[in-house]
């Protein structure tokens, strides 16, 4: 089963990412810009998504997709860890919050 240490390992895999403490527990962030975090019991975290795709992936997966009240204003969503597929489901996920962050021009070799 996929966990934290997973996260931080793939989030931490992509170009210019650093790792900061906030609000208590890891955030990650590519040029300044926060794009992931794992919150509170790190069973699962949270990812840029925009609003109308974070409707359309809550109503097609609400066993693996959800917002908290507190962050419903946000274009955030959160993803369980236990409901994911695998590693590379985790990496995509990853890796899609981290292009709406990156600074154009930086990219990810596939």
């Amino acid at each position: 089963m996929l966990d934290a240490d997973d996260v931080r390992r793939i989030a931490l895999s992509l170009p210019e990412t650093v790792e900061k403490q906030r609000w208590n527990h890891p955030t990650f962030d590519v040029a300044g810009r926060m794009f992931v975090t794992v919150p509170d019991d790190q069973t699962s975290f949270a990812v840029r998504c925009p609003r109308l795709e974070r409707d359309e992936l809550i109503a097609a997966e609400p066993e693996k997709f959800w917002v908290p009240p507190h962050e419903a204003g946000s274009a955030w969503v959160r993803a369980r860890l236990s409901a994911l597929e695998g590693p590379d489901e985790l990496y995509d996920i990853l890796l899609d919050s981290w292009k709406q962050a990156a600074p154009a021009g930086l990219t990810v070799e596939q």
